[in-house]
């Protein structure tokens, strides 16, 4: 309903009618109409959390980086590297609905929360697990808007994956070494 009227166009009431709840069920599910349609966000909310705890003893960042390159090779949507044009549309919804974008900002602040909190039990002291939480949010999201923007402007997925691996381990990279690294290239 959403993709085919726009975010704002459709009402609480006629969603509960096509999946034929009443507007209190809805509300018991999900507390707000952004909820509704970024479900699919919070469910992804501790995965990066979940990934370093499935892996003690490995190294953090590796893990996560692991995780997001194979994340780019089965076409996650949450990479922003799913030409799917349903995945395409939704994408554009979130993006293009401020409502959407700034709701979505609060479950980025949950990720980083549950990552710093998986950080801390790695053995990062408190400052640090959350720096390095947040430049991981930050690196997830804004490589996800890269990928995307260049499938909008119509490159392929299958096209785009090379240099998508490529800035996932660039900012990995940077992450893991800091700038000094960069400043020799």
């Amino acid at each position: 309903m959403f993709l085919e009227s726009g975010f704002d166009r459709v009402s609480i009431t006629e969603i509960a009618q096509a999946a034929e709840v009443s507007r209190r069920t809805l509300f018991a599910y999900f507390p707000t109409k952004e909820d509704l349609v970024l479900q699919r966000f919070a469910d992804h909310e501790d995965e990066a959390a979940r990934q370093i705890r499935a892996r003690p003893g490995h190294p953090p960042l590796d893990t996560l980086r692991e995780a997001r390159l194979e994340a780019l090779s089965r076409r996650d949507p949450n990479t922003g590297l799913n030409d799917t044009p349903e995945i395409m549309a939704f994408l554009q919804l979130v993006r293009g609905t401020e409502s959407l974008a700034a709701r979505l900002t609060s479950y980025l602040s949950r990720a980083v929360d549950t990552l710093a909190e998986a950080l801390r039990e790695n053995g990062f002291d408190p400052l640090t697990a959350r720096l390095v939480a947040a430049q991981v949010a930050v690196i997830h999201t804004e490589l996800a808007a890269m990928n995307h923007d260049h499938l909008v402007a119509g490159e392929s997925a299958d096209h785009r994956n090379p240099a998508a691996v490529h800035a996932t381990n660039v900012a990995f990279d940077l992450l893991r070494d800091g700038l000094a690294a960069q400043r020799a290239h």
